[in-house]
Formats: C-alpha cells, structure tokens, sequence
C-alpha cells in the first residue's frame, strides 16, 4: 500500500506543478492585458489632447531620454538621442512653417505587449498657403507610462522642397 501511496503523492505533487504553472501564465496574461491597455490609453489620450490642442499632446509622453528614429530619406531622417533633441531638431522647426497647427486624426491603435502602434494621419496648413497632408506610422517602445523609444515614417519619401522655407527660416532640414 505505501508504493500507491507514494504513487499518488508523486502525482498529486505533478497535477500542483501543472495548476501552479497554468496559474501563473494567467496572471502573466492579465498582466500583459493591462499594460497593454493602459500604454493604448495613454496615447490615445495624448493624441486627443493634440486633436484639441491642449497640451503637446502625445509629445509630452517622451521620455527625456527617448530614442527617436525617423526612416526613410527625409531631411529629418536619423535618430535623435533626446526629447528636447528630438523637439528641437524635428518638431519645433516643423511647426515653425505652419500657419495652422498640425491635427492628427488617428486610424488604429495596435498593442502587443510594451510596444503601441498608431497610424494616423496629420493636416495643417504652411504658411505659404498650401495644405500639408501625410499619413505616419509610429512604433511607440512604453516604460512606465513614457515613450521610451521610438520609430517613424510616413507616406511621402521625402518631404516637400516647399518646406524649405527659405524666406521664413535659413534651416534647411524641413
């Protein structure tokens, strides 16, 4: 009797592994649920608050030591090691040219784990008179409610010589 004893102890203690095991990757799963949720949020929330213009909207989600790469063969193509190289370098000059801020409209929010998807789309108009039209993708790295790295590009391959304002800026890079 003590060998089907020790039997059913040695499987009791193989079906308490498994329950242990299948509860935990649960909890993970919950986990993972949430952040991702949360992170979908935030910059939902950020985007909104751009759309309205209070704020800087989703830019004030950056981390300071965000790392921010733009693809393509833009002017403003590389990677920015900062938020306020980042703002300096691509934001701040970008709006400077327009006369009309630029409003995004979002078309999908995608999460997988820390990582948050936006394509959107952004209109404004330059202070030249044209319209400004392009579509993004933005691959958003989240720690702790901040964008901590990030990738982007957008539909046109370059952007447009005419924003090279050379009458309203000597910067070249827009």
């Amino acid at each position: 009797m003590s060998n089907r004893v020790a039997q059913f102890r040695n499987v009791l203690w193989v079906v308490v592994g498994i329950l242990c095991v299948l509860t935990a990757i649960k909890a993970t799963t919950v986990a993972q649920a949430d952040v991702e949720e949360k992170n979908r949020r935030a910059i939902q929330e950020g985007f909104d608050n751009w759309r309205r213009g209070t704020g800087r909207g989703v830019f004030d989600l950056l981390a300071s030591d965000v790392k921010w790469t733009i693809v393509g063969r833009s002017v403003v193509a590389g990677t920015y090691h900062s938020r306020r190289d980042f703002m300096d370098q691509v934001t701040i000059p970008f709006n400077s040219r327009l006369s009309t801020p630029l409003v995004p409209i979002v078309r999908g929010i995608y999460t997988d784990g820390d990582m948050v998807i936006v394509l959107w789309e952004g209109a404004a108009m330059a202070k030249d008179g044209r319209s400004y039209e392009n579509t993004y993708s933005w691959y958003l790295k989240m720690r702790d409610g901040k964008i901590v790295n990030a990738t982007s590009s957008n539909e046109k391959k370059v952007v447009p010589a005419r924003y090279r304002f050379s009458s309203l800026s000597s910067d070249p890079r827009l």
